[in-house]
């Protein structure tokens, strides 16, 4: 029974509250952390708990007005707007008791890194770049440029920024993969359309109490900031390369003057993917389900192409074309990718747990 199945969620939000206040996670950081994270991931579907037991509850009450002389009006009325809100509801909890990416409520840094197609993919880079931070500032979200490298023509080879915001990850999850662009570069003369790529990564911000790093496992290396082709943008050699010996993973930052809050950046960084990289491998261990559930995939396929000639922009993952890649790269308008993409993940869903 659905009310039966709310109820756990209530008494288990009931129970987090009275532990928040325990001497225990009052004294263990790493326990209040836990809780509190626990609590912010079942709030929704609490708080739609409250709401269904009161419609069962009025409803109940409500019946029981249909004779009464004065108030039997009221009642039917009353009873026509609760039946249609309940099957609403219903709908609603059926979304929330899908499973959830334990990653779904954090930040990210989201990684843009030019591929094939020379100076036209480092170009992209910038242009899907300015695409996501306008889809921030629609979204309310916050945004921090943690590290970038130039290109010569004027874009990026590579693009480092942290988003904060609202359920970040759990509507950026979906941008991780090979995106292809087609259009004509300003400098081809004879008008022919060229086929460049780049690769999008959506790393989770993680906190530092989900992963730690031994000082003797980094190799921290300082040199001379530079800007495109190699010129010098300050005096000091404050730029910042962290090397993590026992993976090998590499994260240079040279964005601060600071010395160290270029290498503050870095860490940020680095441990991010540190925790990409395990939550991967795990991901490959558990199989096609939890590929599945988590919608990351295969970061080396192609998921979409951006047509400028035919002002086309489609997603191969579902089939979604739409002819208005102008409109929505330069005024944000992601949502109209990503919004589909979420209810394809959560139909997907359904049908893999028999809602």
């Amino acid at each position: 029974m659905l009310q039966n199945k709310l109820q756990s969620f209530i008494n288990r939000f009931d129970e987090i509250n009275d532990l928040l206040v325990s001497t225990e996670a009052l004294t263990d950081i790493k326990l209040m952390t836990k809780l509190s994270k626990e609590q912010a991931s079942i709030s929704k579907i609490v708080k739609a708990a409250h709401e269904y037991n009161q419609i069962i509850e009025d409803t109940e009450e409500n019946k029981m007005l249909l004779g009464d002389d004065e108030l039997g009006e009221l009642a039917k009325e009353e009873l026509k707007e609760l039946d249609k809100r309940k099957p609403e509801l219903e709908e609603e909890i059926k979304v929330l008791l899908l499973p959830t990416d334990p990653n779904d409520g954090k930040n990210i840094f989201i990684e843009l890194r030019a591929g094939a197609g020379g100076d036209e993919s480092a170009l992209f880079v910038a242009d899907l770049f300015r695409a996501y931070i306008r889809y921030a500032e629609n979204e309310g979200w916050k945004t921090e440029i943690m590290n970038m490298n130039e290109s010569e023509a004027g874009g990026y080879k590579e693009m480092v920024f942290l988003v904060k915001g609202d359920s970040v990850y759990s509507k950026m999850k979906f941008e991780s993969g090979v995106h292809r662009v087609q259009r004509v570069p300003a400098t081809e003369t004879q008008g022919r359309v060229h086929t460049s790529a780049i690769t999008v990564a959506i790393i989770p911000e993680v906190d530092d109490v989900e992963i730690e790093i031994k000082s003797e496992d980094l190799k921290i290396d300082t040199m001379r900031s530079s800007g495109a082709g190699g010129q010098s943008v300050n005096t000091t050699d404050s730029a910042i390369r962290i090397t993590h010996l026992p993976t090998g993973l590499v994260v240079t930052n040279q964005d601060q003057k600071s010395q160290h809050k270029n290498r503050e950046k870095a860490m940020k960084v680095l441990k991010a993917r540190l925790y990409d990289l395990q939550e991967q491998e795990r991901i490959q261990t558990e199989g096609a389900d939890r590929k599945a559930q988590v919608g990351s995939g295969d970061r080396s396929a192609r998921i979409r192409t951006y047509n400028y000639p035919q002002g086309r922009i489609s997603d191969h993952r579902i089939n979604l074309t739409l002819y208005r890649l102008d409109a929505i790269m330069e005024g944000g308008l992601l949502n109209e990718i990503v919004d589909p993409l979420i209810v394809d993940h959560q139909a997907q869903l359904m049908e893999a747990s028999g809602v």
